[in-house]
């Protein structure tokens, strides 16, 4: 095994039940060791995904279990400190960004294991804390406008939640596919979804679907009200949703499954699985300048309690970021 000096033990963000972002706490932990197959980095930068409050409000403890304590943390930015047996696409001392397999990995910490095929070599020249913001939100966008979409230039396309993480993403890359991109955010974020190439920006509490018009593309990072957006759609209009309504969780479920097999518009819904290929393909968008890093806030990892609940309390620009240091 391949390695470089590590510490015995590490900061991990962890919670022992299910409930709200007071759950939360730092714990002293041991450091993972790599097995065959696996890489563990040096953690500099993680960040917080929408699915993960869900997942710690206990919403789909159906799917998550109740074994504890869990770890937090999907995406990450650091170095390769460890490589486990057969490991041979990376090197200890590599700069690199991707995503664990499961939250349970636990990326919100000082090392965490990855699998190579899921990390790539980070950009060269933003932050890790910029460049994390854009692993979940930038593969995301690519996968639903480029590869479920087949978003064409000239297409005119609508982003719900234009100022997340997600969205605030898919208005620079669908920018750069050449659509005419409008984005749907709150008010007080619509000159931030401007300066991201949206055309135009409007907001989603004063403007009702049907003032909207016709999109070739719907990319619904909401997770409301899926059946009235999909009206929008054109002749031929594909719709992408990345989210569900959690609030409603097997009617969403239902309603998705049913619209992606039957209708002329049907609804595309996937998983985000990235690979390297995918995190390869956002390091040359952002080190061509054709992308940009969008960060909300920046926040320690002892207060990871605090970023969970901004998240939640709405407005978001772009990403809140955990500086692991």
């Amino acid at each position: 095994m391949q390695t470089m000096q590590t510490m015995q033990t590490m900061r991990a963000a962890m919670y022992d039940s299910y409930g709200g972002p007071e759950v939360l706490y730092v714990a002293e932990v041991p450091v993972p060791e790599p097995s065959a197959g696996e890489v563990l980095v040096r953690v500099r930068a993680s960040s917080i995904n929408g699915g993960e409050l869900a997942v710690r409000a206990g919403t789909l403890r159906l799917l998550t279990g109740r074994r504890f304590p869990r770890k937090l943390g999907l995406d990450l930015v650091g170095e390769v400190v460890a490589l486990g047996a057969d490991v041979t696409t990376v090197t200890v001392g590599d700069r690199v960004w991707g995503t664990v397999e499961e939250i349970e990995s636990g990326a919100t910490a000082q090392y965490a294991l990855v699998r190579p095929d899921k990390i790539a070599k980070a950009p060269s020249g933003p932050s890790a804390v910029e460049s994390v913001s854009l692993v979940a939100g930038g593969t995301t966008a690519i996968t639903a406008l480029r590869d479920h979409a087949g978003l064409k230039p000239g297409e005119r396309l609508l982003v719900r939640g234009a100022s997340g993480g997600v969205g605030s993403l898919a208005v620079q890359i669908g920018h750069l596919y050449g659509a005419h991109v409008t984005g749907l955010a709150g008010a007080k974020t619509l000159d931030f979804v401007r300066s991201l190439g949206a055309d135009e920006a409007l907001d989603y509490r004063t403007t009702a679907p049907e003032e909207l018009g016709r999109f070739d593309v719907v990319l619904d990072t909401a997770g409301t009200e899926h059946r009235r957006y999909r009206r929008l759609l054109a002749p031929g209009g594909r719709m992408v949703a990345v989210s569900l309504d959690f609030a409603r969780l097997a009617p969403s479920i239902a309603y998705l499954a049913t619209s992606a097999r039957h209708g002329a518009r049907r609804v595309r819904f996937f998983r985000g699985d990235p690979r390297s290929d995918l995190f390869a393909e956002l390091t040359r968008l952002v080190d061509s300048g054709d992308v940009r890093p969008v960060v909300d806030t920046v926040h320690p990892l002892e207060d990871i309690a605090v970023a969970h609940r901004a998240l939640a309390a709405g407005g978001v620009r772009g990403k809140h970021v955990v500086d692991i240091g």
